[in-house]
């Protein structure tokens, strides 16, 4: 059976089988509370994800770092947590950072929270080794950047370490003494003793970013391969706390996007726009896996789908578990955009042994609904659509189960998601563009509680938790006007 397994003592064990809420190939937590994603490395062929984890949420809040591993990115196993917040410096929460691998070993470094008595913040970026992903040693060097440099505020969290030449580059998300975001860049020869270069610049941006919101979390800056002509392009994610909504984007509470430039060792130069990583209502601080020797590969992403203060769903007052990480996700540029596709291979139906070709491939359709029938009371699977929309003035994908359903109707160059009869309690109906091309490939990733589209060969991607009632699950495609559908393939999961 696919679903989460565990050799954590004391937390319960395949929640797929009692929940129907719960994914079988998102990783979700056991119990508690998860958020963001975290030292992401692959090591010996093998995924580890770790991740913000509150075991007791939410009578204790207490952050720690969750850890789960994947020889394939769809069957996940939970393990003991890896950090726990229990030293001075991360007394009220071990909180987000990243990983490397060096020397044989896997170096972690995370910001350690801390609420003094007089109700002040303050911030410590910690060091967490180790040899063999079981054991995890906190650096007796610890605190290794203690606090913020002047001119900044404790709001100094989310390190991310990569190699650069003959050094290491940390980037941490910080808010300067004005109340704005921004990136600050610090050099190391040892990967503990950790020098201040200063404001990560965008010197081509024409002051653009100078005050684009409050804070900048989880800052990752990526070398991200060009898929027609080769070349590497810079990436800077991050989560500008503050922004939006400016039309359909960044209407989320806090957004997720993306500039792509070129780096010179503190600016990144050619920065376009700020764009959105991910359009839909959950997605947040997303992170990429760092990889032993292949730091040039094509970076695989995964994204918390969640939101700050939306832990109300059905699954915590149901079964005592919230949110779930996203499908992985292989990121690449073309045309000045990134492209994200599914990364695992067992999950997408156009290179899977195991897809299915749908009966309504080949087919043509005017002015009617068509069931999926392969797909009816499958409620994990990978739908792959590909359609010429062009004699059609719209069409449609729904899921439906009991009086509940979630529609994602498409127009030439518009896709509408409405989630407002589901039994989530968090937004309705978000409109965002999507390519208009003629033909339209369309991968729908569902996984019982969580909805992934990816739209025009990933160049659009739109993430939503939804809760659908119990009773027979269907999918169907619905046109008005003429729709011709090509190759139409799925992977069921169960």
């Amino acid at each position: 059976m696919i679903g989460v397994t565990d050799d954590s003592p004391g937390l319960p064990v395949m929640l797929t089988s009692t929940d129907p809420d719960y994914p079988c190939f998102h990783l979700a937590p056991a119990r508690g509370r998860l958020n963001d994603p975290n030292g992401l490395v692959v090591a010996d062929g093998v995924y580890h994800a770790f991740f913000q984890y509150g075991p007791g949420f939410p009578q204790d809040k207490l952050v720690h770092w969750g850890h789960a591993s994947s020889e394939d990115l769809v069957h996940w196993r939970h393990h003991r947590p890896a950090i726990y917040p229990d030293s001075w410096y991360d007394r009220c929460g071990a909180y987000s950072g990243g990983a490397i691998v060096h020397d044989g070993d896997v170096w972690f470094h995370y910001t350690g929270n801390v609420k003094t008595d007089a109700g002040e913040r303050e911030s410590y970026q910690c060091l967490v080794t180790s040899s063999d992903l079981v054991t995890f040693v906190k650096d007796a060097d610890n605190p290794l950047i203690a606090g913020p440099p002047p001119g900044y505020t404790a709001h100094f969290r989310d390190p991310q370490v990569v190699a650069e030449g003959d050094h290491w580059r940390m980037c941490i998300g910080a808010q300067r003494d004005d109340l704005t975001g921004c990136v600050l860049v610090y050099h190391s020869h040892d990967l503990r003793a950790w020098d201040l270069v200063g404001e990560l610049e965008l010197p081509d941006a024409d002051g653009r970013f100078d005050s684009f919101g409050y804070m900048w979390e989880c800052p990752n800056l990526l070398r991200i391969p060009d898929e027609v002509t080769g070349k590497y392009w810079d990436v800077l994610i991050f989560c500008p706390q503050g922004v939006g909504p400016i039309g359909d984007s960044f209407r989320n509470i806090f957004p997720c996007g993306y500039i792509i430039g070129e780096w010179d060792g503190r600016a990144l130069r050619g920065a376009g726009e700020f764009v959105e990583l991910d359009h839909g209502f959950e997605f947040y601080a997303p992170q990429t896996f760092a990889r032993a020797g292949h730091e040039d590969a094509a970076p695989v992403l995964l994204g918390w789908l969640g939101n700050a203060s939306e832990d109300d769903q059905p699954s915590l007052s149901e079964h005592g578990w919230v949110h779930t990480l996203s499908v992985p996700r292989r990121l690449t540029v073309r045309d000045g955009r990134l492209r994200q596709r599914i990364a695992a291979p067992d999950l997408d139906p156009s290179s899977a042994t195991t897809a299915q070709r749908l009966a309504v491939a080949g087919s043509t359709m005017r002015d009617c609904a068509v069931e999926i029938a392969e797909l009816t009371d499958q409620r994990s699977f990978v739908l792959d659509l590909e359609v010429d929309q062009s004699a059609a003035s719209g069409w449609q994908l729904q899921l439906a189960s009991g009086a509940s359903e979630v529609t994602c109707h498409f127009e030439k160059g518009r896709l509408t998601v409405d989630r407002s009869a589901t039994r989530y309690p968090h937004g309705g109906t978000r409109t965002i563009s999507v390519p208009g091309d003629d033909r339209l490939r369309v991968q729908l990733v569902h996984d019982r509680s969580v909805t992934e589209l990816f739209v025009g060969d990933g160049q659009a991607v739109f993430s939503l938790r939804s809760y659908l009632e119990p009773g027979e699950f269907t999918v169907s495609v619905a046109t008005s006007g003429t729709l011709a559908v090509g190759s139409a393939a799925a992977i069921t999961v169960s």
